[in-house]
């Protein structure tokens, strides 16, 4: 008995340790530990109690689990692991640019670059060809897509 509890803690603690130790050795032996306790409570005590101990370790890692989850990533240990810088807005829409007129510097078919106030800028027609050289109006802003038509 006292090599099954031995094994189960020490797997458990292994597994803990995992999150602050790199290389995924301390989780994977912690994981043996804990396989190794169950074998051992079903060799040596019998089915009855390997089958609780079976159900105990399954319910004991799901259960960790979600507790890792839910609380590991706010606690000050995991403070120096978790990036706390927000990804920002790159500046990649650009509202500005909506009822402005330009021409377009390459044949739009239906993406390309057009020039608008003196800026090349890369487009996407409402579905149309347009040739280099025609003038164009932006007529919509979807996020990174400046959508153009003809004038």
């Amino acid at each position: 008995m006292e090599l099954v509890i031995t094994l189960i803690v020490v797997g458990a603690i292994l597994i803990i340790l995992e999150t602050i130790l790199p290389g995924l050795v301390a989780g994977i032996i912690g994981f043996c530990c804990l396989i190794a306790g169950v074998y051992f409570a079903y060799d040596r005590l019998g089915s009855t109690t390997g089958n609780w101990v079976l159900m105990g370790v399954t319910v004991g890692l799901i259960v960790g689990a979600i507790f890792w989850l839910k609380y590991f990533p706010k606690s000050r240990l995991a403070r120096p692991l978790v990036s706390q810088g927000a990804i920002g807005d790159i500046g990649a829409e650009q509202p500005n640019l909506l009822h402005q007129t330009g021409t377009a510097y390459t044949n739009l078919r239906p993406s390309g670059t057009a020039l608008i106030n003196g800026k090349r800028i890369d487009v996407v027609t409402e579905g149309a060809l347009i040739e280099k050289g025609t003038a164009i109006k932006v007529v919509a802003i979807e996020g990174m897509r400046v959508v153009v038509r003809a004038v």
